[in-house]
């Protein structure tokens, strides 16, 4: 069985980043959505996997 995967389209990735502080930030709702997974599951990964993410991907 071949896994098919969703192709987010960099205009609608664009549209999510927002500058805070200088900074360039996608809210954690959003790159969720683009994984087609819920926040709480996103949050729960990133914590459980925490040496896979840079140190500046949560603050």
């Amino acid at each position: 069985m071949s896994k098919q995967r969703a192709i987010v389209k960099i205009g609608k990735i664009e549209q999510r980043i927002l500058l805070i502080r200088d900074e360039k930030v996608i809210i954690d709702a959003d790159l969720a959505e683009f994984y087609n997974i819920s926040t709480k599951r996103l949050n729960e990964q990133v914590k459980r996997n925490k040496k896979r993410f840079p140190r500046d991907f949560m603050f």
